[in-house]
C-alpha cells in the first residue's frame, strides 16, 4: 500500500489576483515560496516526491524537496490542474459577466465554522455548466488515478508526496464520495492506493499555519 499525499501549491500570481488558472502557467508569489518551506516542517520524511509540471507546482516541490533532503523529484504531466477552457485567466467577476449564472456560490474554507457546521455542499447539489473548452470531470478523475497508479509502481510500500492542484484534488475527492469543501494552498488529501490502483481517501491535511493560511476562495 502507497500513502500519497496530494498537496495543493503554494499562492501563485494570479491565486493573488483571483483569476482562474486552469493549465496557464503563473509563477508562485514570494508568499506561496515562503509557504512551500514553512510546509515541510508539517511534513515529516517521504519516500519520493512527484510534482506537476506546471511551475507553480514544480516550484513547490522543488522547495520542499530542498528543505526534506528528498530527491530527485518526479514530473507527472497528469497530475496538471483541470483545463478551464475559456475561463482561464478570468476572475470571478469577469466570468460573471460574460457567462451569467454559471458559476455556484463559494463553498466553505476548509477549517471554518460554516464548514464545521454540517455536510458541506457537494457539486450535486446543482447542475454545473463550463464553458466549451473546460475538461470534464471523467477526464480528469482518468489521469489522476493513472499518476496515482504510476507513484504506487514507483513506491510500492511507503509515503509520497504529489504535488498538484485544488481541482484535480477535488475531482478526485467527489469521485470517491466526499463532499466539497475549498482546499486551501499547501492543504492536502492523503489517499491510500494499493496494488490494482484502486484509491482509498485519508485525511485531509492543512500544512501552513493560520497565518500564513491563503485561500482562493474568488472562484
Amino acid at each position: 500500500m502507497t500513502r500519497v499525499l496530494l498537496l495543493r501549491h503554494g499562492q501563485s500570481e494570479w491565486n493573488a489576483d483571483g483569476r482562474w488558472q486552469g493549465q496557464a502557467d503563473p509563477a508562485l508569489t514570494d508568499l506561496g515560496r515562503l509557504q512551500a518551506a514553512h510546509a515541510s516542517r508539517s511534513l515529516g520524511v517521504v519516500d519520493a516526491i512527484v510534482t506537476s509540471d506546471l511551475q507553480r507546482a514544480a516550484e513547490t516541490a522543488a522547495i520542499i524537496a530542498g528543505e526534506l533532503g528528498v530527491g530527485p523529484i518526479v514530473l507527472d504531466p497528469d497530475l496538471r490542474e483541470r483545463h478551464a477552457g475559456e475561463w482561464q485567466g478570468l476572475t470571478r467577476a469577469e466570468i460573471e459577466r460574460a457567462w451569467p449564472g454559471y458559476l455556484e456560490p463559494p463553498p466553505p474554507v476548509e477549517g471554518t465554522p460554516a464548514a464545521a457546521a454540517g455536510a458541506p455542499r457537494t457539486e450535486a447539489d446543482g447542475p454545473r455548466r463550463r464553458p466549451p473548452g473546460w475538461e470534464s470531470d471523467e477526464s480528469l478523475v482518468e489521469r489522476a488515478t493513472a499518476a496515482l497508479a504510476r507513484i504506487h509502481e514507483l513506491v510500492p510500500d511507503g509515503e509520497v508526496l504529489a504535488v498538484t492542484h485544488g481541482g484535480l484534488v477535488y475531482a478526485l475527492e467527489r469521485e470517491l464520495g466526499a463532499g466539497f469543501v475549498r482546499l486551501p494552498n499547501l492543504g492536502g488529501r492523503w489517499v491510500d492506493v494499493d496494488a490494482r490502483g484502486a484509491c482509498r481517501l485519508g485525511e485531509r491535511v492543512v500544512l501552513v499555519d493560520p497565518d500564513e493560511l491563503t485561500v482562493p476562495t474568488q472562484i
